[in-house]
């Protein structure tokens, strides 16, 4: 039975418990807590479970409520233990969470399976449990927020529509040799000390400066394979993410080969009523406006990511607090898909984001640490101002997304549920009115926004990881 099993199956025993509790921090958000129960309580709670029994017991030979209470003990020994354990360690972990203020963010590790009750004395338990950090938030009126601004422009409209453009676009076979922007259909093998580790088949990629997989990149693609023809090799080396998900491979060094086996010139599509009407709109003039707030919304995003920097920067400068690689860890995908899912909000296209999450993935734990400092600042914001997200907020949300993917919001919702994103997106609301009433009483200052709205498009990017987990069971296997 887990922890959580355990503590959900309440307790008929609601007399308190003389607790001694014991709480020691052993590490970066983690506590050490030790409970004693004293016998005289475990004696009482006993008497109480052997006395339902007997009032209940059902056994040949003697009317229910007349067992006694020796053959109750002797036929339901396991029966009787079992329930002890639970009512004792039900009833000492509620007293001790109304009692003490330790917080957790996990479920305790705590194995009660191997926990017993002794038949005499005292009955002491511990456990370790991962507990939020001691965040003490500032007066915001002192805080100064930087606002990055920008009008969106009608040059930004006609990148971005060139972005769409080029998703659109078509491929043709060629005889001539690879080009800067060509389509090319490649198998690679990837090789470190002189093993085959990996070999990816009949990969479509578009000749751009930087190839970019899950835990590495290689700058200078367009170039590595320019001028190359249908059954040429070429030859480079890769150095996988120091924050790959495969740890044995991180910083290494790969030698990548990569073999032409189609060369296609690509052409992007044109502006035309048809091209128009795939994209999902009546008119230029009516591409043109929603292109403008798909840029609007960007700018929204870009603001509240550069607000959620400058608040936690200032409202952590003065406290030191850090978070367990363990615990970063557990929240490198939760943290990822929030992220994507805020990049959907605001109208970035799928390649822009597979781009981003690849960039992402090559340095999932130090962004992972950043978010979940952000997450803390932000939470210890809105539950100090008692913040709390409707359905509707939810609804709200679900709407923009269905508008954004041009799907229906019944379908947006059943996807988020099926994924449990939507447990993130109601995190995502709740964190952004926390942004939003700390902005509200800093100081704000306006500076303009001279980062490009539209992503680089100069980024191939590949929805695999070289070392992914398959690489790392087949390198268990020989090993073994």
């Amino acid at each position: 039975m887990s922890t959580t099993e355990a503590i959900e199956k309440a307790s008929s025993d609601t007399s308190k418990y003389g607790l001694k509790v014991t709480i020691s921090e052993t590490g970066p958000c983690r506590k050490k807590v030790e409970v004693t129960v004293p016998e005289a309580d475990i004696a009482r709670t006993r008497e109480q479970i052997v006395a339902d029994y007997c009032a209940k017991a059902n056994i040949n030979g003697f009317r229910v409520g007349r067992v006694p209470r020796h053959i109750v003990e002797s036929r339901f020994r396991q029966q009787l233990l079992d329930e002890l354990k639970q009512r004792v360690l039900v009833a000492s972990l509620e007293q001790l969470t109304l009692e003490n203020e330790v917080d957790p963010i996990n479920e305790p590790d705590m194995d009660v399976e191997n926990i017993d009750i002794p038949t005499v004395g005292d009955f002491t338990y511990s456990f370790e449990v991962e507990v939020r950090p001691n965040v003490q938030i500032p007066d915001y009126a002192k805080l100064l927020i930087k606002k990055p601004v920008r009008e969106i422009s009608d040059a930004d409209v006609d990148k971005y529509l060139a972005g769409l453009l080029t998703e659109l676009g078509t491929k043709a076979d060629t005889g001539e040799p690879a080009a800067a922007g060509d389509s090319v259909t490649v198998d690679v093998e990837f090789e470190h000390g002189g093993k085959l580790i990996r070999d990816m088949k009949h990969i479509s990629l578009r000749l751009q400066p930087t190839l970019r997989f899950r835990d590495a990149e290689i700058a200078g693609f367009d170039q590595l394979l320019a001028g190359a023809k249908v059954g040429d090799t070429r030859n480079t080396t890769v150095v996988i993410s120091k924050e790959a998900g495969y740890v044995p491979m991180r910083g290494e060094t790969l030698n990548a080969t990569f073999k032409i086996t189609a060369v296609q010139k690509f052409a992007p599509a044109t502006l035309t009523p048809e091209t128009i009407a795939q994209i999902g709109s009546d008119s230029e003039e009516a591409l043109r406006k929603s292109v403008r707030t798909v840029l609007e919304r960007q700018v929204v995003y870009r603001q509240r990511q550069s607000c959620r920097t400058q608040l936690l920067e200032q409202m952590t400068e003065s406290t030191a607090w850090d978070l367990p690689e363990a615990l970063v860890l557990k929240q490198v995908e939760n943290a990822l898909h929030r992220e994507i899912l805020e990049m959907k909000q605001a109208g970035y296209t799928s390649k822009e984001i597979k781009a981003r999450e690849n960039e992402l993935r090559q340095n999932a734990v130090s962004v992972t640490r950043q978010a979940m400092k952000e997450h803390f600042v932000l939470d210890k914001i809105a539950t100090e101002e008692k913040i709390e997200v409707s359905p509707q907020d939810i609804e709200v949300e679900i709407m923009a997304m269905a508008f954004q993917s041009g799907e229906s919001p019944r379908r947006v919702r059943a996807r988020l549920e099926k994924t449990r994103v939507i447990e993130n997106l109601e995190a995502q609301i709740r964190e952004r009115k926390a942004v939003d009433i700390a902005l509200e009483r800093a100081k704000e200052e306006e500076v303009p926004l001279t980062d490009e709205l539209v992503n680089d498009l100069s980024v191939e990017s590949v929805d695999d990881a070289i070392c992914n987990v398959m690489l790392a069971r087949s390198l268990s296997t020989a090993a073994s």
